[in-house]
């Protein structure tokens, strides 16, 4: 493409975002066909097909090219842009940060990380949660400025920053233990115990069991997206699972969990992977997320 159409990328963008065309054309304040023939326009302009159109649509590899040069254009127009206008403290035109992050981090130190760009009010914050071994593909395909992932897969026009170490524990409560791991975590228990996984991409407990008993067949489980209620699940006894030590270590101090496997973890080294723009708000973000996490982290050994 030699010369960029915006306004097909705004539409393009506004699908993707908003998953349908209807919800598209309300957001560009256009009509649906409008939105059409923008993409139409932008796909001919290309030369290739830009967005499949499923429920809800997506976006081709190209497509998703063109989604996150549009939305790293917008953050730096935004920067530019961004000033006081009324004087009395309110702020107009505040720019949009889009990140993905893994549950258990925001529920333990992400919160203190945005509180001073959050508590200023100067940006907006959007925060998307998925497991730390999917939160790049969204940074991959544009829909986040930067992420908090295990992967250390390199993306172009990106950079990458060790955070730390996050360690989990396998977890059940004293009943649950004696009741289904009288003998222990051994294979033959995890084929009939039920366990706790936080979605059905979540494959931590797998790799953990496969380390400790051999076993990597299928195991019964049940499924909570929840880092905070996943602790109260595995508390009142409806099934085992991995907990990081940065949200179990009251309930093993007082006895409301227990650990399967003493003196085995599971290590997830997480990594802050971000578009390389520099604007006062990224910087002020990426700052404030690589020191955070680096006190609640576990560091490896100089």
């Amino acid at each position: 493409m030699r010369r960029v159409d915006y306004r097909g990328l705004a539409a393009l963008d506004a699908v993707i975002d908003h998953g349908s065309f209807d919800k598209a054309a309300a957001a560009l304040a256009i009509t649906q066909s409008a939105v059409s023939q923008r993409l139409r326009m932008l796909e001919t302009q290309a030369g290739e097909l830009l967005l499949v159109r499923s429920q809800p649509p997506t976006a081709t590899e190209a497509g998703q090219r063109l989604v996150a040069h549009y939305r790293q254009v917008r953050l730096l127009e935004a920067a530019l842009d961004y000033r006081d206008r009324d004087g009395d403290g309110s702020m107009a035109d505040r720019p949009d940060l889009a990140i993905a992050v893994n549950a258990d981090s925001a529920a333990t130190w992400l919160q203190e990380a945005v509180t001073p760009l959050m508590a200023a009010g100067a940006c907006l914050l959007h925060i998307t949660l998925d497991d730390q071994e999917h939160t790049l593909a969204m940074l991959r395909e544009g829909r986040v400025f930067a992420c908090v992932t295990s992967e250390t897969a390199h993306v172009a026009g990106t950079t990458a920053t060790a955070l730390g170490v996050m360690r989990y524990h396998c977890l059940a409560s004293p009943a649950f233990a004696a009741r289904w791991f009288a003998d222990g975590l051994t294979a033959p228990a995890v084929q009939q115990a039920p366990a706790l996984d936080f979605n059905r991409k979540d494959a931590l407990l797998a790799r953990f069991l496969a380390q400790v008993t051999g076993y990597q067949g299928r195991y019964p489980h049940h499924s909570y997206a929840s880092s905070e209620g996943f602790v109260r699940f595995l508390e009142a006894g409806f099934g085992y699972g991995m907990a990081p030590s940065l949200q179990c270590a009251d309930q093993l101090a007082a006895g409301t969990l227990v650990d399967l496997a003493p003196g085995q973890v599971m290590d997830v080294p997480l990594i802050w992977h971000m578009w390389d723009i520099q604007t006062p708000f990224t910087r002020a973000l990426a700052e404030q997320v690589v020191a955070t996490a680096r006190r609640w982290l576990r560091q490896p050994a100089a």
